[in-house]
């Protein structure tokens, strides 16, 4: 710690940064750049890969798991970062490393074809958990930074925008490499290897802009103890509760998504093209609601968007167990409950982020922002791994109930869905002091909702003509309706509803513990 401290004496850039305004179209770019690297390396076109060379169930338990298995690393980086000034240089290796590590597992087959495809197997498993080790022991430190550089005022819309050509980039890249897949006529193999070319160059690219962004110092813990650095988080009462929650969501949810690609192509019979088709489609409709999402978090609070979100998220595993075992039937179903997944999983983010952010202090934020991601992704990818064992041991299993027969992955997802529930129950445990009630803002909404298609109803209506108006006009001028006027206007402004800004919320009771 003392080296890294020592090489972090002084700004690692004296280049000229750019202006606020400039770096946020900067990090947007390079959260797009970010989104092209994750779909194009970790997209279902992986797990068609790596059955092409035998893997099973096991395997994708495995592969499904490491991402947030290896959220440990954030502990990791939340205990250096309080030995450093600054963070650039940290994070730039730690994430360029990452981003060139799943080159050799692309490429090495190519490169040593006298090898085994066991071997690939394992060694994808292990470059994939180097991976994902290195991505989250940066991620932290990124997130630290741009919670000290960012503005906090409108800073959830800011996410929401950001996440909106995210999400968008997202669907272009899946898009590209469908038509690769389905029209270039390559294998799986070589089609692989050209994604995960092209996905790293987008994620050397993305860390290459961070070069002239200013990076504020790091507002280290005064005596930061190792002790005292990782209890802090769960000695606060509301993040701990949080913590808490994050944890048991991250079970239920585990229990079933890693499999949801799986289950396409093997028990449903999509072809890999429509599955990537679908996973496209799904992006766009997360884009289409990421700013608004944003703005609620930023009106109303983080909290009733997370609790919205979790409400509505058990919706895609109930649309998986019903749809029928037909491909083309399959995609057009779940094309809209994938779509809605996305808009959900795009509050769930811009909701965490902003809590954790927003409620986590300057120093030591990066072991605030380590203890909700870490342990909740930890608890999700011990889930994953032995999801994928039950479901190995069950395969060939069917139950029948009625009329209805189900195997491995529908008794996943029904765990998974029952777990969503009990998660929706346990919200009622997240806090956050300044966020309304999620009742009165759903019951808000639902009335601009109304108001809005009200006035577009009235729009809609033919003006009356200059003949139908000539008796009141006789009237006014006789002065007969004067009276009458001025009840009709009384009568009216009553009826309107004050300003959305006039409105004042009820204030947030505290709940019982």
């Amino acid at each position: 710690m003392q080296q890294l401290s020592q090489a972090n004496k002084f700004q690692p850039d004296k280049t000229i940064v750019w202006s606020l305004t400039s770096a946020k179209r900067a990090i947007i770019v390079a959260g797009c750049l970010a989104a092209a690297y994750t779909q194009l390396t970790t997209s279902p076109a992986t797990i068609e890969y790596i059955r092409s060379m035998g893997a099973n169930e096991f395997h994708i338990g495995i592969l499904g798991a490491l991402p947030t298995l290896m959220l440990f690393m954030q502990f990791v980086a939340a205990v250096a970062v309080n030995h450093l000034q600054y963070r650039r240089h940290l994070w730039f290796w730690a994430a360029l490393t990452h981003r060139l590590l799943l080159l050799p597992t692309a490429l090495g087959p190519w490169l040593f074809p006298g090898l085994s495809n066991e071997f690939w197997v394992w060694m994808l498993l292990a470059t994939t958990a180097l991976n994902q080790g290195l991505l989250h022991f940066s991620s932290p430190l990124w997130l630290s930074w741009m919670g000290d550089y960012l503005p906090h005022e409108g800073l959830s819309s800011y996410w929401g925008s950001r996440q909106l050509w995210m999400q968008i980039t997202a669907a272009l890249s899946l898009l590209g490499a469908a038509f690769l897949i389905l029209h270039s006529g390559l294998s799986i193999e070589i089609s692989y290897a050209v994604m995960t070319c092209v996905g790293t160059a987008c994620g050397v690219a993305d860390l290459l802009l961070f070069r002239k962004i200013f990076e504020p110092p790091v507002q280290q813990v005064p005596s930061p103890r190792l002790r005292q650095v990782l209890s802090e988080p769960f000695r606060n009462r509301e993040f701990r509760r949080y913590i808490g929650f994050m944890c048991f969501w991250n079970f239920a949810a585990m229990a079933g998504a890693p499999f949801i690609s799986l289950y396409l192509l093997a028990e449903i019979g999509m072809d890999l093209y429509h599955v990537l088709l679908l996973w496209t489609i799904s992006w766009v409709g997360g884009a289409m609601l990421s700013r608004t999402l944003g703005r609620w978090a930023d009106s109303h609070g983080s909290q009733p968007v997370l609790v919205m979100c979790v409400a509505l998220k058990s919706s895609n595993m109930l649309a998986l167990l019903l749809v029928p075992h037909s491909p083309t039937i399959a995609f057009w179903i779940l094309t809209p409950c994938f779509m809605l997944d996305a808009v959900l999983n795009a509050g769930i983010l811009i909701a965490n982020n902003g809590f954790m952010i927003k409620n986590s202090p300057t120093e030591n934020r990066t072991m605030y922002i380590a203890a909700t991601t870490a342990i909740a992704g930890m608890v999700g990818g011990v889930t994953s791994i032995l999801a994928g064992a039950i479901m190995q041991t069950l395969s060939g299993q069917h139950w029948t109930i009625g009329s209805w027969t189900f195997g491995n992955f529908q008794l996943m997802f029904i765990t998974s869905i029952v777990l969503r529930w009990v998660g929706l129950a346990m919200t009622r445990y997240v806090q956050e002091p300044s966020a309304r009630h999620t009742w009165d803002v759903v019951q808000e909404l639902v009335s601009e909702m109304l108001d809005r298609l009200e006035i577009k109803v009235l729009q809609s209506e033919p003006k009356m003509s200059q003949t139908s108006l000539q008796p009141y006009q006789s009237q006014v001028l006789t002065g007969e309706t004067e009276e009458q006027g001025t009840t009709a206007v009384r009568e009216t402004h009553q009826r309107v509803p004050a300003p959305k800004r006039l409105r004042k919320p009820r204030a947030r009771e505290s709940q019982p513990s």
